[in-house]
């Protein structure tokens, strides 16, 4: 979330809506995106149906859900998809807005 946050005026200015979707309690992502002024939409998933829907690992060993990034664009459609192999593998904030910024407007 930190990494998001760092950036978040660079994804605005791309006109992009960044939502981080997580397992936890509605209530949970209210005190943590209260708590750390969190400045994009945080969308509380605990039944894992988004995840499911998108096909995002979920692996109790791993300590959960793997990380997945995605850029979907205005007519739904995934044009960028990453599924991490764990939390180190995660692309940088400057990869995906390089990658936003080749996108056909």
């Amino acid at each position: 979330m930190a990494q998001l946050r760092q950036d978040y005026e660079r994804f605005v200015e791309r006109d992009t809506v960044v939502i981080a979707v997580g397992p936890d309690t509605q209530q949970a992502f209210k005190d943590y995106w209260t708590e750390n002024e969190i400045p994009f939409i945080g969308l509380a998933d605990p039944e894992n149906e988004v995840a499911k829907r998108y096909d995002q690992e979920v692996n109790l060993f791993k300590l959960g859900r793997i990380p997945a990034q995605m850029v979907i664009d205005k007519h739904g459609k995934a044009r960028y998809v990453h599924y991490s192999n764990s939390m180190s593998d995660i692309p940088s904030n400057q990869d995906i807005l390089n990658f936003l910024d080749g996108l056909d407007p």
